[in-house]
């Protein structure tokens, strides 16, 4: 195994989780150790920015399986870094927000802690070995290892809900993966000798169109992590889980590991030019259309907070699912910058639904009304994550929509035009009455029976979960002012 910063990346994790599972009897030094693998992480992974985007791959080779074509490699490329890029920053307050937030609930000591620090280092090592991988089979070995690192933590409860929500959580990604993604895989590999990743896609001139769909189709739902409908039930499923590891999964590694998947693939193996010459996208395109209306409407009628987050994500992620399908340079780089943009604000919106059930106790929106006015800060914060989702200036989302909606005039596709500007006016729709209800709505008791009672007995969120709201907030705010490091990324990426 060549000791490059590619391998030096992947392991710091790795090396993380094995010094959290030493260092468990004593909490304190276990959250030290976690927040200095995550610090030391992203900036191992921020110091490769410079070279990459000057045009450098730093690579690596880890071991030679069935042969030279067969090889477990690395390399960082532009669209990998991004995703690393997210991760390990969003990891820093992920871990910051668990520790007040699992204290506040559990007390430091409480059973199974260890296990969900180590898991979620796990979970970022397998995320960084999808990043930076250089070839579809170890794509594929570390997107199975996110999956299994990660079913712990949905099951953290270890009640039968939990449980029940973990065997959905294994069922659908596991099936989705092993029968679509791999067979995928391999009939790539018959075609072509080769599952490298390369510029222009490997498929050009190796097969028929009818082909190029057929694989399209196996590539992009096999990738269950998109939730794609209608393989998207484990994700509203696995909302048991407390409210940290519902942010891993819909902001940090997880539904990003998914989409990230998708755009390498329609860049590094389908080719983007082949896809549009074939058509070879369309039939998943409308699919990642209906997911998006459906999944606001779903959201829509959803009155547990962390539900109607849930349903609000699986039509966030196929706005990039429909990028790599309609395969433009423009929506391709709508669809990179969308990782991050809508990593910032949906784990904002995960954070304050925490803070709010840590806090108040509180998880349906019908419950929020006055609450804005006890969690002024929460609820600002909640406020910015809502409106960068949306997509509107001055917040982060305001930018990649506007390529993906680019993407679309590119491609002459109107009616996925419409299908993105109606879903803005549904996002609206079921993300804006939640801090409306919550700064001017009366609270539940007093309405019951029009009588005035005491006030709840509470403030704002412990202060370790307020931190990362207020960072995470600031970043949606300062990824529309500065997009430029991240525009030239995603730039390159669909180039």
């Amino acid at each position: 195994m060549e000791l490059t910063l590619p391998t030096i990346a992947l392991l710091t994790p790795l090396f993380g989780a094995i010094l959290i599972a030493l260092t468990g009897r004593r909490p304190d030094l276990r959250e030290g150790v976690t927040l200095l693998t995550a610090v030391g992480l992203f900036l191992i992974i921020a110091s490769m920015w410079g070279p990459v985007a000057g045009g450098e791959r730093p690579s690596a080779h880890l071991v030679e399986l069935m042969g030279p074509g067969l090889t477990l490699a690395l390399e960082v490329e532009p669209l990998g870094l991004i995703y690393a890029l997210v991760a390990s920053f969003l990891w820093i307050f992920n871990s910051v927000y668990s520790i007040g937030y699992m204290r506040t609930l559990y007390g430091a000591r409480s059973e199974g802690q260890t296990r969900y620090y180590i898991c979620f280092a796990a979970a970022i090592f397998a995320a960084l070995g999808i990043a930076f991988s250089a070839n579809l089979l170890t794509l594929f070995l570390f997107y199975e290892v996110l999956t299994f690192s990660t079913y712990p933590l949905v099951t953290h409860a270890r009640n039968e809900a939990a449980f029940r929500s973990g065997r959905i959580y294994l069922g659908i990604l596991v099936s989705t993966s092993t029968l679509f993604l791999l067979t995928a895989t391999i009939w790539t590999w018959v075609l072509t000798g080769t599952l490298d990743f390369t510029e222009g896609g490997i498929l050009a001139g190796k097969a028929s169109a009818g082909t190029m769909v057929a694989l399209t189709c196996l590539f992009f739902f096999g990738t269950g992590k998109t939730a794609l409908m209608p393989f998207h039930l484990w994700l509203p499923n696995a909302m048991v889980a407390p409210t940290p590891v519902s942010a891993l999964l819909h902001a940090v590694a997880v539904v990003k590991a998914g989409v990230f998947t998708v755009l390498k693939i329609a860049v590094a193996i389908l080719g983007l030019e082949t896809m549009r010459q074939t058509g070879a996208g369309d039939v998943v395109a409308w699919f990642a259309a209906f997911t998006i209306i459906v999944a606001s409407l779903l959201a829509m009628s959803q009155d547990n907070l962390k539900a109607r987050l849930a349903y609000s994500t699986i039509g966030q992620l196929s706005y990039i699912v429909l990028a790599a399908a309609i395969a433009t340079k423009s929506s391709i780089t709508g669809g990179a910058m969308h990782i991050a943009m809508h990593a910032f604000g949906k784990i904002t919106l995960f954070f304050c639904a925490g803070a709010i059930y840590a806090t108040a106790h509180k998880t349906k929106i019908s419950e929020l009304g006055g609450i804005g006015r006890r969690m002024p800060i929460t609820m600002l914060c909640f406020l910015v994550g809502a409106l960068s989702t949306i997509g509107l200036p001055p917040f982060g989302g305001a930018w990649s929509k506007w390529f993906l909606v680019q993407g679309t005039i590119e491609a002459h596709d109107i009616a996925f035009l419409v299908v993105l500007l109606v879903s803005s006016l549904l996002n609206i729709a079921y993300l804006l009455p939640i801090p409306l209800v919550a700064f001017f709505g009366r609270e539940p008791q007093a309405a019951a029976d029009g009588e005035e009672h005491p006030p709840a007995e509470h403030g704002e969120a412990p202060l370790l979960c307020r931190i990362p709201i207020i960072v995470t907030a600031i970043g949606c705010l300062l990824l529309f002012f500065w997009p430029r490091f991240l525009h030239d990324l995603a730039a390159l990426a669909a180039n």
